[in-house]
């Protein structure tokens, strides 16, 4: 059971976090439980050392965007320092990109069987005991890929879900608009997105404007807990201005520019700093 203040803080991200609303996420939250927040962050917690492994790397314009990697890098480094064995997992453009600094698994798209024979195989030696997807591309119903625009993507996808419904380990989702792993704990088409629906469940669902954003959220949780600057220290326009050096993309804008999802330049930095003014808090919030 959360404690009255843990909920309290948790549903004052889980607002902030869809504050803007550039798709919709706003009217998918109150299909959620409040305090999805606090709840996937304590998930982090209680596995903090033992084995995780993140996926990440949406892909568009024949590479990766910015949204996603940045937020997987924070919390990889925030999971390593409170004692995690952690793995990231992404097409293999960034996998190569992130290869020289962090333990990485590249997901190669390819047919069905060989795409189950490598995660088994992936499965087997790194023995994962929790996994998180942070825009990842999720399967519609029909078994398919799609972007925001609804156009199929399904032959540049690597399926990290078979990573999630394979590994038997508790999950956590993190998305923006209703198409990426974890999405069907909700009813994107109910609230009338004009998407192709990601139908794969989690055990704990996180949205947000910016799927980084859902993650940054979670390195404030982790921080706060380890009574370590995880948050502030967070460098978020260098990350973005990194991964675009190395062949990101705003998603929307197909620019090679440091922002993410079209949104303006300095919305991610102004979003830490109001997660930083929300845990500026005393007590106890597990």
């Amino acid at each position: 059971m959360l404690t009255e203040q843990a909920l309290n803080l948790s549903t004052r991200i889980e607002e902030l976090l869809v504050a803007q609303n550039p798709r919709g996420m706003a009217r998918l939250r109150p299909q959620l439980a409040p305090g999805y927040c606090v709840r996937a962050a304590q998930k982090l917690w209680e596995y903090r050392e033992q084995t995780i492994l993140i996926g990440t790397g949406f892909p568009v314009a024949n590479t990766f965007e910015t949204d996603g990697p940045a937020g997987a890098m924070a919390l990889y480094e925030a999971l390593q320092n409170v004692g995690a064995d952690v793995w990231l997992a992404g097409p293999p453009a960034l996998a190569a990109v992130l290869a020289p600094t962090h333990q990485v698994l590249a997901l190669h798209a390819a047919h069905a069987s060989e795409q189950q024979r490598h995660c088994e195989e992936s499965l087997g030696r790194i023995k994962p005991d929790l996994i998180i997807a942070i825009e990842v591309p999720g399967a519609a119903i029909d078994g398919h890929y799609y972007n925001i625009r609804g156009i199929d993507i399904s032959a540049q996808c690597g399926n990290f879900e078979s990573f999630m419904k394979t590994q038997g380990c508790p999950t956590i989702g993190i998305g923006d608009g209703g198409n990426e792993a974890g999405m069907g704990n909700i009813d994107a088409l109910a609230a009338e997105l004009p998407i192709k629906q990601a139908v794969s469940r989690c055990d704990e669902l996180v949205i947000a404007d910016v799927s980084n954003w859902g993650a940054y959220a979670l390195v404030g949780f982790l921080g706060h807990w380890a009574q370590q600057p995880f948050l502030q220290d967070l460098r978020h326009r260098p990350l973005l201005e990194w991964l675009t050096e190395h062949g990101a993309v705003d998603g929307v804008t197909h620019k090679t520019t440091a922002t993410e999802d079209g949104l303006p330049l300095g919305s991610g930095n102004r979003l830490i700093d109001a997660l930083l003014s929300v845990f500026d808090t005393k007590g106890d919030i597990r």
